[in-house]
């Protein structure tokens, strides 16, 4: 996202990331995009970073954990922003509530209370003093897109890499992936990018 915002915008920015294989990916990209002297990539827990400099957008893209939530993530990312610049959240919601938390675990997370509803989620943000400016969400073909996307890069992980330490837990993964989304991520979980502005 980061390169190719710098590609298609003339941005500069940082991009945070504690998975060694995504920053060196991220600099592989920036490099094909011609994009390297515009941004630059930390491998590093992002959960407590605050930028040198304030800057006009914060973003943080399907990673809230980094701060214990959305609550925690807004106050973070606030410390990095400029006043009147523009926050992105990417999160998960909820587009039917499970009624059991066997079925919100076989969803593929710990709880239901670990998703809000989308109108919830929406209200959340208004509680904590923000507005929401735009916002962008998934449909289920995205949504499948996504989630097919993985299926393959794991089945190609576990042919270039036959001896490695997580072969089983990745062949585990692959093995139950494509019916876990079927039967619930699909249907149960729903998945968007918001933009806020402090109020």
């Amino acid at each position: 996202m980061l390169c190719t915002w710098a590609r298609d915008y003339g941005i500069t920015g940082t991009g945070i990331d504690m998975s060694s294989l995504f920053t060196s990916q991220a600099k592989m990209r920036a490099q094909e995009l011609g994009v390297s002297d515009h941004v630059y990539f930390i491998h590093n827990d992002a959960a407590g970073y605050v930028a040198d400099k304030k800057c006009d957008v914060a973003a943080c893209v399907g990673a809230t954990w980094i701060a214990g939530g959305v609550a925690g993530t807004l106050r973070l990312l606030a410390k990095s922003l400029k006043p009147g610049g523009v926050m992105l959240i990417g999160e998960p919601y909820w587009r039917l509530v499970p009624a059991t938390e066997e079925i919100a675990q076989a969803c593929g997370v710990t709880s239901v209370t670990d998703f809000l509803t989308l109108p919830a989620l929406i209200a959340s943000f208004g509680e904590k003093g923000y507005d929401v400016v735009e916002m962008v969400l998934a449909d289920q073909e995205g949504w499948d897109r996504y989630e097919a996307a993985k299926w393959l890069t794991m089945r190609r992980w576990l042919e270039e890499n036959p001896d490695d330490d997580f072969v089983q837990e990745i062949r585990t993964e692959l093995s139950i992936a494509p019916k876990r989304h079927v039967t619930y991520t699909r249907e149960y979980l729903g998945w968007g990018v918001f933009a806020l502005m402090a109020r």
